[in-house]
């Protein structure tokens, strides 16, 4: 049976003297002061219905605390499963038994049972600890957006037509590979379809591209028909044990989606490569492994794939809120929401507001000043006045500047707690992924604003 804590301390745990090594043991004093996230992790431990019966496994707070050192440390789960058995201040800050030595699998299995709510969840008794430790009032907050990307390779129509072969290919080998062998025909155009790729990447004009973009389309739809052939026997297809109908269930599954999707690449294809018609964003698939990433243009800037981050930082540099978002909507959309969000976390509106000019606008101004925020200033004016967003030109100097703060807290982010591209599979895992960095920093700002 699974529990929360260890309550019998090693002998091991302890810290070096050096500075990292302070802060660890201080960060290690400080998440004791919130129990309840230990309830909050362990609620989504024990969710399954197994999970009361076999070995004891992984407390709640050794989960926790492993996956807040993987953000902290910038660690792969082969590195955390590395360190966790070669460094005594990591087994003490993850609180590991002398005899615990969990495997890479183990980690990732049991950290990805935390569910994004649960992470939010965390930071709202994080930040409620830092403004009871007086780290952190929320009366002073800036506001801006930032894309975190997904871990994809550059979309085109061609790479991502290869993808389609390529995945439906190694999936209607695989079903092969069932028993009793399903009875469907298909052949592997893998190579030739390499060839048309290699083809298209180094023709040297749009018109030389075409023959091979049609090539690949057709290869495209041949396999797309094996596919289709095969999920029909699949569908009357019995395995000889659970296992195998199990697997063959999933083989099935996933020829669907993937089919889906790549019957969707080759009409994007057509009507942008044969037609030359402008495919709009939302209608583009960009991943066939992440299909839920998002096309994000900003004006002069690179085009990024992932989603966009609103976030909320404070005067301490905490992260308060932080919304991601599905779509790309303008940054002028999302702050009324944002501030809705502070008022719901503290119980009430914020002092003074900071926020990126893309934010600007009469409405958001009006907007900030009825909810009862003093001060709203914008970075750029796009016509505001000054004194219709602050009291006096000093005070509009101030937050403007304070703004300028949050791009450095981004930075750090991106930098030191891998927010520059989500390494998880899924919406679910981009979620967990973003709010489990955003705790990591938290903890570290938090920790720090302590030692000071």
């Amino acid at each position: 049976m699974r529990v929360k804590r260890i309550i019998q301390r090693s002998f091991q745990d302890a810290f070096p003297k050096s500075r990292r090594g302070r802060e660890m043991a201080a960060m290690s004093l400080l998440l004791d002061e919130a129990p309840e996230i230990l309830d909050l992790v362990h609620r989504d431990l024990t969710a399954e219905a197994s999970a009361g019966a076999g070995r004891e496994g992984m407390t709640a707070e050794q989960v926790f605390r492993c996956a807040v050192l993987k953000h902290l440390h910038g660690f792969t789960y082969e590195d955390l499963e590395l360190f966790l058995q070669d460094s005594w201040s990591i087994r003490a800050f993850a609180r590991l038994r002398p005899d615990q030595e969990p495997s890479d699998t183990t980690l990732q299995a049991n950290i990805a049972r935390i569910q994004p709510a649960t992470w939010e969840a965390i930071n709202v008794l994080l930040v409620t600890l830092a403004k009871k430790k007086a780290i952190e009032k929320g009366r002073k907050v800036r506001i801006d957006t930032t894309v975190v990307d997904t871990d994809i390779h550059h979309p085109t129509d061609a790479s991502l037509l290869f993808d389609g072969i390529r995945v439906l290919t190694r999936l209607l080998e695989e079903g092969q590979a069932l028993r009793p062998t399903p009875r469907y025909g298909y052949s592997n155009h893998l190579r030739v379809a390499k060839k048309r790729l290699l083809a298209i990447s180094n023709a040297r004009s749009d018109p030389a591209r075409i023959q091979p973009y049609r090539d690949m389309v057709e290869i495209a739809l041949k396999v797309a028909g094996y596919t289709q052939g095969a999920l029909g026997v699949l569908h009357a297809w019995t395995g000889e044990d659970e296992t195998q109908r199990a697997h063959g269930l999933w083989v099935a599954q996933e020829m669907r989606r993937v089919l889906e999707l790549l019957l969707r690449v080759v009409d994007q294809t057509r009507r942008r490569v044969f037609e030359g018609e402008s495919v709009p964003a939302q209608e583009k698939v960009v991943s066939l492994f992440e299909e839920h990433t998002d096309i994000i243009t900003k004006s002069r800037r690179e085009t990024q794939f992932g989603h966009k981050v609103c976030l909320v930082t404070g005067a301490s540099s905490m992260v308060l809120d932080c919304v991601i978002e599905s779509g790309n909507p303008a940054d002028s959309e999302l702050f009324e929401r944002m501030l809705d969000r502070q008022e719901a976390l503290y119980g009430r509106p914020p002092r003074q507001s900071a926020a990126d000019g893309g934010f600007a606008s009469k409405d958001n101004l009006a907007a900030g000043k009825d909810k009862g925020v003093k001060d709203v200033c914008f970075a750029k004016k796009r016509g505001l006045s000054i004194a219709a967003m602050a009291k006096s030109p000093w005070v509009y100097r101030l937050l403007r500047d304070f703004r300028a703060g949050i791009e450095a807290n981004i930075s750090v982010l991106k930098r030191a707690f891998g927010l520059d591209c989500c390494t998880w599979s899924g919406w679910r895992g981009f979620l967990s992924y973003v709010w489990s960095a955003i705790i990591a920093y938290n903890l570290t700002v938090m920790t720090r604003a302590l030692l000071a």
